[in-house]
């Protein structure tokens, strides 16, 4: 049995407003500045489905000017970070606000970080190709407003970001990241289609899972964990099935909220790893997508080992098999949940991913994403890697 650490450290300065009609208090708020760079996805969803015009009157009725950005592209790209930092500066904003989902709030935090002080921002990425360059200035205040169910990047201090000319995919986790205010509307993930709704909602829980069966886990993370399972492993199919289940909006929502919790007290493991390594190669490949690929081989792996066996009975019981009494319960559970949100026909070989490349991606995972192998409970050798990814393919 895996002790729970009864030490942790929680630091979550962000003011976080949620609930169904949150955005019309957006107008209410104290801003931390006077001009504001608005930040949007390069697809513009927010703007076809008016959440960003609403968002515009609600700055307008608080006196606050604005620019907008909306070059960010789905996984950010380290080139988007340093084309929106030039912007910010060029017009001279004095906070950000990411309206979107949790690509663009990630770039949101590193444009933030970039505006302030300046250069190529992959320079501040502590692993990979990065050069570990110190935050000296203090970033510009960011505002998220989330339109999607996932990362749980509103509430956290950590951003995930691609380099395109390297195909790195990377993690930056350090405290100037964090918002100083969240909004988080149910009413705003109304309208994200039925496969985002399935991989933005399987990443936060995906969040929880790992965060669960971690090393980074203790008695903090575990609250927020076991929670973030309940609501969004209940309400995920409902939410994929009828998007205009605002009830289940509520829960897949609170669910990524907490699942960012998770990821603020303790830490995921190397699924995310692997997965950040194929999407780094196939940028096309959603980051939930490839989760959903990965998890029952990953897990697998980890129960055949029996490495945390009472946790997985948890985690069965967390998704709603009451009676769950073995840790393979847990993939009983899970294949059911997946199966219930049509998630049975995703393949790698849809996104182009052949195994000839197998090798090459147990490589980078393992060099460029090495500390998040470091939260395993039981280390995975190069064979181990590649057999999950073997036994996720088709």
């Amino acid at each position: 049995m895996i002790a729970t650490s009864m030490s942790f450290e929680k630091f979550i300065p962000t003011r976080l407003i949620f609930g169904s009609g949150s955005l019309d208090a957006l107008h209410r708020v104290r801003f931390p500045g006077t001009r504001a760079l608005l930040l949007t996805s390069s697809g513009s969803s927010v703007k076809r489905n008016g959440t960003l015009e609403r968002v515009e009157k609600q700055l307008q009725r608080a006196g606050v000017s604005y620019e907008i950005f909306p070059g960010i592209e789905a996984n950010p790209l380290n080139r988007n970070i340093n084309e929106g930092a030039a912007f910010a500066v060029t017009h001279r904003c004095d906070f950000i606000i990411a309206l979107g989902g949790g690509s663009v709030m990630d770039a949101g935090k590193c444009i933030a970080t970039a505006a302030t002080n300046g250069g190529d921002f992959w320079d501040y990425m502590r692993a990979g190709t990065g050069k570990s360059r110190p935050i000296t200035i203090a970033p510009l205040p960011l505002i998220c407003i989330t339109t999607t169910a996932g990362t749980g990047s509103e509430i956290d201090r950590g951003a995930a970001l691609t380099n395109e000319v390297t195909q790195e995919k990377l993690g930056l986790k350090t405290e100037e990241l964090y918002p100083v205010l969240s909004i988080a509307d149910p009413e705003l993930t109304l309208t994200v289609p039925p496969s985002y709704t399935l991989y933005q909602g399987f990443d936060a829980l995906s969040h929880c899972m790992e965060g669960y069966v971690s090393h980074q886990a203790n008695v903090m993370c575990d609250i927020f964990a076991i929670a973030g399972v309940e609501h969004v492993g209940r309400h995920l199919a409902r939410a994929v099935k009828n998007g205009s289940d605002l009830d289940a909006r509520e829960h897949v929502l609170l669910g990524s909220s907490l699942a960012g919790m998770v990821m603020s007290t303790g830490g995921v493991t190397s699924l995310h790893a692997l997965e950040d390594t194929l999407s780094g190669f196939h940028h096309d490949l959603p980051h939930g997508a490839g989760l959903i690929i990965l998890a029952r081989a990953y897990f697998g792996h980890m129960i055949e080992r029996h490495v945390c066996d009472e946790r997985f009975i948890r985690l069965a019981r967390a998704l709603g098999m009451e009676q769950a009494s073995k840790p393979g319960d847990f993939l009983t559970a899970l294949s059911a949940l997946l199966t219930d949100c049509g998630a049975d026909g995703l393949a790698m070989s849809d996104y182009g991913i052949t195994p000839d490349e197998f090798a090459k991606t147990v490589s980078y995972a393992k060099t460029v994403s090495a500390r998040l192998f470091t939260h395993d409970l039981q280390p995975l050798s190069d064979d181990d890697c590649h057999a999950i990814l073997v036994k996720s393919y088709r």
